[in-house]
This record gives C-alpha cells, sequence and structure tokens, in this order.
C-alpha cells in the first residue's frame, strides 16, 4: 500500500492562528446536554482564519465494493479507536486536512474516504451499487474495523445515520455535522423545503453552504474549499441509496450517544432544527459553532475539532 500524504490546497501565511494552539477544550456543558445546546465558543471571543496544519501521513488504499465500484480511502493508522469521517455532497475524500492531522495528534486513527461518483472513487454500474451505508461496512470490513466512531457532515449525515439504524452494535458514537439527515417526515419536508425557497436551488455553492461570517472573512479560505468542491464529482457520478427509510421514529430507535452539531448560519439545519431532530434521539448532544453555515468542520475548524475529540474521548470504548 502506498504511504502518501494528503497535499492541503489552503494557502497559510506566518500571521494566521495555528489550528489547536494553546488553547484548553472549550467549556462544554455535558450534563443534561439533550435539555439544551452548547455553543463552541463564548459570545464576543475574536476569531480569525487559521492555516492549514501539516497533514499526518496516511496509507492509501482504494477499497472494491460492488458493481464494479471502486472506494478511495485514506487512513492514518496507529492503535487508536478509529474515527471514520464521512464527506459532504459539496466536497470528498480531500474535505478534512482541517481534521486529519488534529484528530490523530489527540491518539485517534483517522479515516476519509470518498464515496461513488467522488474524487478518485468509480461509481460502478448504478444498477448493481450497494447502498451507501452498505459501502461503508463494506469499508469497515475491508480495514479491520471492530468498533468504531462515526462522524458525517451535511450529505454524509443521512449515510452516517442510516449505517448507524443497521449496524449500531459497530458504532461507539454517532456525530452528524450541519445535515437535515435524510428524515422523511412530511411534517420535516415540508419545514426544510421553506427554508430553501426557490431561486435557492439557483444559488452560488459556496452562498448556500458558507457562512457569510467566513465568506467576509476568509476569501483564501473560500477559494480552498471551492477548488476541493469543483473536482469532487466524477464524470460517472449516480445517486446512490440508502437501506433504510429515515424517520423520526427510526431515530427514536436509537440508543447509541449522538452528537448533532451545527453553525448558527447554516441555511439547511439551523438551530431551531438541529434542536427539533434532537428530540427524537434518547441519548444526544446539540452543538452551535459561531459564525459558521453548513460546513462548520472547514469553516471553524478549532472549534468543531474541539466538540468532536471531546465527544469522541467521552464516548470511549476502553
Amino acid at each position: 500500500m502506498k504511504r502518501a500524504r494528503i497535499s492541503p490546497s489552503h494557502p497559510t501565511g506566518p500571521s494566521r492562528r495555528a489550528v489547536v494552539g494553546g488553547a484548553a477544550l472549550a467549556a462544554l456543558t455535558t450534563a443534561g446536554a439533550s435539555q439544551g445546546t452548547a455553543f463552541a465558543r463564548a459570545a464576543g471571543e475574536p476569531w480569525e482564519p487559521v492555516p492549514v496544519p501539516a497533514q499526518a501521513p496516511v496509507t492509501e488504499y482504494q477499497v472494491p465494493v460492488s458493481g464494479g465500484g471502486s472506494l478511495w480511502c485514506w487512513d492514518t493508522g496507529g492503535d487508536g479507536e478509529a474515527v471514520v469521517l464521512l464527506h459532504p455532497g459539496s466536497g470528498s475524500g480531500e474535505s478534512w486536512p482541517y481534521q486529519q492531522p488534529v484528530l490523530a495528534g489527540a491518539g485517534f486513527r483517522v479515516i476519509g474516504y470518498s464515496r461513488r461518483g467522488a474524487y478518485r472513487s468509480v461509481a460502478g454500474t448504478k444498477a448493481e451499487a450497494d447502498t451507501a451505508s452498505g459501502d461503508l461496512n463494506t469499508l469497515a470490513d475491508q480495514l479491520g474495523l471492530d468498533r468504531f466512531h462515526l462522524s458525517g457532515s451535511a450529505a454524509g449525515g443521512p449515510v452516517a445515520v442510516d449505517y448507524a439504524l443497521g449496524y449500531e452494535d459497530r458504532l461507539l458514537s454517532l456525530t452528524v455535522s450541519g445535515s437535515v439527515m435524510g428524515i422523511q417526515d412530511t411534517e420535516y419536508q415540508e419545514l426544510t423545503a421553506a427554508l430553501q425557497p426557490d431561486p435557492f436551488g439557483d444559488m452560488p455553492v459556496d452562498f448556500k453552504e458558507l457562512g457569510p461570517s467566513y465568506r467576509g472573512g476568509d476569501p483564501d479560505g473560500v477559494a480552498a474549499w471551492l477548488e476541493i468542491h469543483e473536482r469532487a464529482r466524477t464524470s460517472d457520478a449516480f445517486a446512490q441509496s440508502l437501506t433504510h427509510t429515515i424517520t423520526w421514529a427510526a431515530l427514536e430507535t436509537l440508543t447509541l450517544p449522538v452528537q448533532l452539531i451545527t453553525g448558527d448560519a447554516d441555511l439547511y439545519s439551523p438551530p431551531s432544527v438541529m434542536r427539533l431532530n434532537s428530540g427524537h434521539l434518547r441519548d444526544v448532544e446539540t452543538r452551535v459553532v459561531r459564525e459558521a453555515g453548513h460546513n462548520p468542520h472547514w469553516e471553524q475548524p478549532a472549534a468543531w475539532n474541539r466538540l468532536l475529540i471531546h465527544f469522541l474521548r467521552r464516548h470511549s470504548g476502553s
């Protein structure tokens, strides 16, 4: 297997802050989290753009999946608990340069991959393709994962929820970030449609998915995000199905610890919608990242990374 480094495309400069720096973990509310929402940063705390940190070494794989497909995957390896990152529909396995070295440095085995039809993966034949969560299970088997943490962002969120519904006993925890979660209840579908009136679908992708504070404060970061987006979809891409119909009633069957994260400027899943969904989960914590839109893992990586690491450590399988 080839050893490689994920090359950051985000420009860096000497005037920018480190992603983690010397700051302690943000103060988080852990008791009674299901009854309230914790914020990732205190009001008034200054924010500045951050550079992409040097990447940890990874091993790259092409994992064969049904119908002649293949998933490009990278894996930091190591003896730590594994965390698998599921990318947004606007991104790919390239979407995690802010997370890969930070999570690895915190002692985790970090794994990211491109789903069928995304950067460096092969979609294969649609009629013979497994579901997205079935592909994830194939990948977990191929990498020898036992129980692991799963984190899905935006369009990765429904895949993560679908996987939890089918393979809950294989997961240590589930984090869903900036996602409508694929919920099919009519009331919910009407609500989310009302949040995206015409001509919302025709707006530029960076307007829809990146918050105004980030777009105004880090144009280089926006450009880097758009570079990943522009090469994210392959010519053979097709819409891949889920195994389960995701409903509020289905969410109520999950017993594993769940963390829901959203940005305060998310146009798809604002904090009010996230809290609505949290009411249908048994063991849930809700977090809002300030000055972020639909991609808080990219827009505010320091805050997002702290939330994820803190959650993973509290739900360790050891």
